[in-house]
């Protein structure tokens, strides 16, 4: 018999980051990296579990994990087989809740706790098959996957036939991609020089230790002052080099006339993209930077779900898709994302770091790879040296690229000593701090 989900165990775990100003960017001066930690306990004799999460900045787990508490009486009881055997409808069931999916719909807080649980069932799921998770996707038929797909909304950009055929287009491939991806990795480019926060000097040496380390592109923060940055971007230049990547990104910090006085001056530097230039919800204030200034446009750490990204490719919006595991409702609705930049034939340049982001979006990359575009140009998938100590399966990085999981599940899980130490409020490493301010 299958075993059943006995409890959602949910943490509030945070990092007190601010203090070295890491992950600090013109609109988030102080982030506490942060996760809202899910465990879908079973009753297996063998401790088969499911890991998830939600990523935050601090005062936002609260909330977070509050959401998904109320998402437990869809999940207590049922079998594991129940879940794992259909996550298609696991996924539909827990954001069409119509009292909580009011909330958003399909966007906020409650969708991102939805995400949270969805991610911790792909987590069972893979560990339960003994694959990762990028490896369990892959294996899918493509019929299989379009069942993953809430194609609702969808149908003007992508239908469900339009889906398949893309799929179709790529299994031929697919054994030959895994063992290359096994073989090579999959490429990264790093943000650790640019946070916002960093002295110059911090700045310079970071950017040449990146690209001793085999990273072809870095990324800086940019936004609070254009003096700053200009001077910033000089010194990153002349760090890196000309064939060196410099992506930049602005956390949302600009309307539309700042965004393009800004990149024009940025310009003489040769910026790779600018993320994230506006509101993440402005999809013709996208457009319009794209058209109003020289430098490619990426953006969808921020977007709330598949709806707003299928409108910014219709617009021509963006020229990178940067999807996020856990911003939206986890691998179900990526999954839709990855096929529509497939169908407009976008880029797809995950958003990573934070607390466990790397772990997860590195999943979604390599199923891409070898399922759906079957294609690594022009893809990149963020990498931040941060926190990855914490985790049991943490990533594995080599001359600047993903190393492929080979442990079942979704690399989600965190070690018993952190859920201790940074438990907030009352875990030890918080308890030293307040006493520290009393």
């Amino acid at each position: 018999m299958s075993p059943t989900i006995t409890e959602v165990d949910v943490y509030d775990i945070r990092f007190p980051t601010s203090e070295q100003l890491d992950g600090s960017d013109a609109m988030n001066p102080d982030p506490d990296y942060s996760a809202a930690y899910v465990v879908l306990s079973t009753d297996s004799p063998t401790g088969l579990a499911g890991y998830g999460l939600c990523f935050t900045i601090g005062r936002g787990n609260d909330v977070v994990a509050a959401a998904i508490k109320t998402l437990r009486p869809y999940v207590v009881g049922r079998t594991v087989d129940s879940v794992t055997g259909d996550l298609g409808a696991f996924y539909r069931l827990l954001t069409h809740d119509s009292q909580l999916r009011w909330l958003g719909p399909e966007k906020g807080v409650m969708h991102m706790a939805a995400g949270a649980v969805v991610n911790a069932a792909w987590d069972l799921a893979a560990r339960q098959a003994g694959r990762p998770v990028w490896e369990l996707l892959a294996g899918m038929t493509p019929e299989q996957l379009v069942d993953l797909v809430d194609f609702r909304y969808l149908s003007d950009a992508l239908t469900r036939d339009e889906a398949l055929e893309i799929l179709r287009r790529a299994e031929p491939g697919r054994a030959e991609r895994a063992e290359l991806l096994r073989r090579r990795g999959y490429p990264a480019y790093t943000t650790e020089p640019g946070w916002l926060g960093y002295e110059d000097e911090k700045l310079t040496r970071l950017a040449k230790e990146a690209v001793t380390a085999g990273f072809t592109q870095i990324k800086l923060k940019v936004g609070a002052d254009l003096d700053d940055d200009l001077r910033r971007m000089r010194l990153a230049r002349e760090a890196v080099g000309p064939d060196i990547r410099i992506a930049v990104d602005a956390n949302q910090r600009w309307d539309v006339a700042e965004a393009v006085e800004w990149m024009r001056a940025l310009a003489p530097f040769d910026p790779y993209w600018i993320e994230e230039p506006t509101s993440p919800d402005d999809v013709l204030a996208h457009a319009a930077v794209r058209a109003g200034q020289p430098i490619r446009v990426a953006t969808g750490e921020h977007v709330a779900n598949r709806v707003v990204f299928k409108q910014l490719l219709q617009a021509g919006a963006v020229d990178f898709v940067q999807i996020d595991a856990a911003r939206v409702a986890g691998v179900n609705e990526n999954v839709a994302i990855l096929l529509l930049a497939a169908k407009f034939g976008v880029p797809v340049c995950p958003h990573a770091g934070g607390v466990g982001l790397c772990e997860l979006v590195q999943h979604l990359s390599m199923f891409d790879f070898v399922a759906v575009s079957g294609t690594w140009d022009d893809r990149v998938i963020e990498y931040v040296p941060h926190l990855h100590e914490h985790f049991t399966d943490p990533v594995v990085m080599r001359d600047g690229r993903y190393q492929a999981p080979d442990a079942p599940g979704f690399s989600a899980r965190m070690l018993p000593a952190t859920l201790t130490d940074y438990r907030y409020p009352d875990g030890p490493v918080w308890v030293a701090r307040q006493e520290l301010t009393r």
